[in-house]
């Protein structure tokens, strides 16, 4: 009888920790509209730098290197704003709601392009840029913070962040097919009206998604969370060596991911003579749910560390097939289908394995800063990683010669396609090395669970 009830109560708690579907899908909307307008920026902003709002390809570089920098670094900042924010809403969800309007309103003004001059132009330019990094980084922070806080069942929480990697290839998928549609649609031959017009209804797509993330999400942690003092917040990460593997790692991917983005219309445009055929490779991104379902069944029959490594790899055997395809659509498709199954369970693994980073912090230092160390590895891996990503190759671009809306030299065609294909995957290839180390870490997972479950039994 004692057994039965037992088993009986394990089936009731079973029960009560699975989340209510609108649940699910309002934490699912939040990378929905984090990804439509932050993609939009980071696949086209080079392009719309150069062969729209009329900056210099260099300038253009300089702008995005320069404000990743300064606003990847907001993301310990934002991370610490999080584990402070004790609001009746909650600790992360409140943010949704707070942000959603700055957040659209940048967006928008990134892509205004006002008649000034050519100076004025790149202070415009970098001013928006960095406020819009801001504000991207004040919504993504409590996407990653809030998980640990919306469920307490680890099967909750990995269905959570797969709905979540959904939306956010939604969000993609719209952005990256339909954008260069839209902008002729709305603008006919004027492309500034274009993209301003695309930028005013995502922008308020955008806002809509993150109040319905405010309204449908709940926090069920938080009353028990203290605030942490900034010094105890940095203290969390010392020789948390694991969550530094998997910040370093992700940087490398998110290099490898923008860098591929942000030459794709450049290939499509001057390489292959069709520029329309971005939209159909931004289409196949989709493929990255296919990496993103297989991930449940991968990880039960290899290690975490493996799997990642081998979505790195897949992204950079698909990325050099890419250059390897030649003038064939249909190969270029195929190469590019492969590479997304890559970066499908890239983007998604480091997310579902930053709560064991988390762990590992508050079983080596006893201290539990969910805020700060996923702002670190989150935010600031993305901003850092596109940043550069969409930096380096303006760089090759400009010292290979090329000119905006020219007929492009040979070097210049050259280095758009070194840049399109075998330099994203370098980096993708680098990111799987350094997860090499990440392996006895992971070993270590069921002792720390244990020591922790012990630790908060003794608590009580």
């Amino acid at each position: 009888m004692e057994t039965s009830h037992k088993v009986a109560a394990k089936t009731d708690t079973t029960k009560s920790s699975r989340l209510p579907l609108h649940r699910v899908l309002a934490f699912a909307s939040t990378d929905t509209a984090g990804n439509l307008l932050y993609t939009t920026v980071t696949t086209f902003i080079l392009y719309y730098y150069t062969d729209v709002f009329g900056i210099s390809v260099g300038a253009a570089g300089i702008i995005l290197l320069v404000a990743r920098i300064l606003d990847a670094f907001d993301a310990p900042i934002w991370g610490f704003i999080i584990d402070h924010t004790h609001s009746k809403f909650g600790q992360s969800r409140p943010w949704f709601l707070w942000m959603a309007a700055p957040f659209a309103i940048f967006f928008v003004m990134t892509f205004w392009s006002p008649d000034i001059s050519q100076g004025v132009k790149f202070i415009y330019a970098l001013a928006t840029y960095i406020l819009f990094g801001i504000c991207y980084t004040g919504v993504s922070t409590p996407i990653s913070a809030i998980l640990p806080n919306l469920s307490n069942d680890s099967d909750e929480r990995i269905k959570l962040n797969s709905f979540r990697m959904i939306g956010g290839n939604i969000g993609f998928f719209i952005t990256a097919s339909f954008t260069l549609t839209f902008v002729k649609v709305l603008g006919g031959t004027n492309a500034v009206a274009g993209w301003r017009y695309n930028a005013i209804i995502f922008g308020l797509i955008g806002f809509s998604l993150l109040l319905f993330a405010f309204s449908g999400t709940k926090e069920i942690n938080t009353e028990k969370v203290k605030p942490l003092p900034i010094l105890q917040s940095i203290k969390s990460a010392k020789s948390n060596w694991p969550w530094f593997i998997l910040v370093i790692a992700f940087v490398f991917y998110w290099l490898g991911n923008a860098s591929r983005s942000a030459v794709l219309i450049y290939y499509n445009q001057y390489n292959l003579g069709h520029k329309e055929f971005a939209s159909v490779l931004n289409a196949l991104i989709m493929f990255q749910i296919l990496g993103m379902v297989l991930i449940p069944f991968l990880v039960k029959k290899f290690s975490k560390t493996h799997v990642l490594m081998f979505g790195l790899a897949l992204a950079a055997a698909g990325s050099v097939a890419t250059s390897l395809a030649g003038n064939s659509f249909i190969l270029l498709a195929i190469a590019w289908s492969v590479a997304s199954v890559g970066t499908g369970i890239s983007v998604s693994m480091p997310f579902a394995m930053l709560a064991d980073g988390v762990d590992y912090g508050k079983w080596k230092n006893g201290i539990r800063a969910s805020g700060f160390l996923t702002a670190i590895s989150s935010s600031f891996a993305i901003k850092m990683g596109s940043g550069l990503g969409g930096f380096i190759p303006s760089i090759i671009l400009e010292n290979a010669g090329y000119k905006a809306g020219a007929t492009q030299t040979a070097s210049a065609l050259s280095a758009i396609k070194f840049s399109f294909g075998y330099l994203p995957a370098i980096f993708f290839i680098i990111g799987a090395i350094v997860m090499v180390m990440y392996s006895k870490y992971e070993k270590m997972q069921p002792q720390i669970k244990a020591d922790l479950d012990v630790r908060h039994a003794e608590d009580k």
